[in-house]
């Protein structure tokens, strides 16, 4: 997974001899509609998550953390999309400097505890299929805080140049700037040292999961669980390979303009793509699975019983107090 500089509204190349207004506006009009859809499709999604796996489920689980920190660290992610459209939209960051470095710091935590924990449940749903009677598998207590904690940690620790060597000028620029090689392509490094990680990891994880699950002695019931796991492949290196692919590009090669011009667009589509994880996440890391749907439909129906208690409640109420109204018409008063 990769996350290319946050606010990289107009680079180094928006001068006279290069005319990219169009490319801007493209930006400016195509990323906040998208991705005032995915703010939304994300809260909903992992909110409903959270309260789900708070009513219903074990957070003792091992499986049930890593899902629960799961969806706050798409939550904090999420939560500097709104900054990054009203960027877009404004052309110029106008919230201070301070508040460039924590959206920036704050995004990138979120960013990267996504990353981490994606790795350490593809290698845990590994572990539970080649070797089920493992410890690991039936993991609680501790263990469940301390490695979220770890995850949580070391992201924030990853992301602190962000907060060092983010910038806001007098144009209204916010983003990681800094003239020292290699600090420079920090960034970039570490985004797709992450995205090399995670692929090693799914394609490693998931062809073995996958060749057991082919087994002759597993039964056909598991052809669901294939297509999940392909699912959750091919939806992984559709959104985040061309991203890390472009955004790489855009770091190398010569200035032309056309060539810039392009990658911009080129960014603008797969950023798309790849920042929809946040959303994407609870569909296809959660809501697949059969316990957590039975867990929905409970919700749902624990909501409409709610729902018609408070109206029953209201009904009851509202023909005491015309009860009460009219015993003292007449005289009498009547406590119900």
């Amino acid at each position: 997974m990769s996350g290319a500089p946050l606010y990289d509204y107009d680079d180094d190349y928006a001068d006279e001899t290069c005319n990219s207004s169009n490319t801007v506006e493209f930006g400016k009009i195509f990323n906040p509609v998208f991705f005032s859809i995915v703010v939304a499709l994300s809260v909903f999604g992992n909110t409903l998550v959270i309260i789900i796996l708070i009513k219903y489920e074990n957070l003792k689980s091992i499986t049930n953390a890593f899902i629960f920190n799961l969806a706050l660290s798409d939550l904090l992610f999420t939560t500097g999309l709104p900054f990054w459209v009203h960027y877009h939209w404004t052309g110029a960051w106008t919230l201070g400097e301070a508040a460039c470095k924590l959206v920036n710091f704050i995004f990138y935590v979120g960013f990267y505890s996504s990353g981490f924990l994606l790795i350490l449940m593809t290698i845990h749903r590994y572990i539970a299929v080649v070797n089920p009677l493992s410890d690991v598998v039936s993991t609680t207590g501790l263990y469940c805080v301390l490695a979220p904690i770890v995850v949580w940690v070391v992201s924030a620790v990853i992301a602190v140049p962000y907060v060092i060597f983010t910038q806001k000028n007098e144009d209204g620029f916010c983003g990681y700037v800094t003239n020292t090689y290699p600090l420079s392509f920090w960034g970039i490094y570490q985004q797709l040292a992450l995205f090399v990680v995670t692929s090693c990891v799914f394609v490693f994880c998931y062809s073995q999961i996958i060749w057991r699950l082919l087994h002759p002695t597993r039964q056909r019931r598991q052809s669901k669980t294939l297509k999940v796991i392909f699912t959750l492949m091919i939806v992984f290196f559709v959104g985040w390979a061309p991203y890390n692919v472009v955004t790489l590009l855009q770091y190398t090669g010569d200035d032309d303009c056309a060539r810039h011009n392009t990658l911009n667009y080129a960014l603008n589509i797969c950023r798309l793509a790849a920042f929809s994880h946040c959303c994407l996440n609870p569909v296809f890391y959660v809501f697949v699975g059969v316990k957590f749907k039975n867990h929905l439909m409970r919700f749902v129906k624990d909501l409409g019983r709610n729902k018609s208690s408070v109206r029953n409640s209201s009904s009851v109420r509202s023909r005491q107090s015309r009860m009460t109204v009219t015993s003292i018409t007449s005289g009498e008063e009547m406590s119900l």
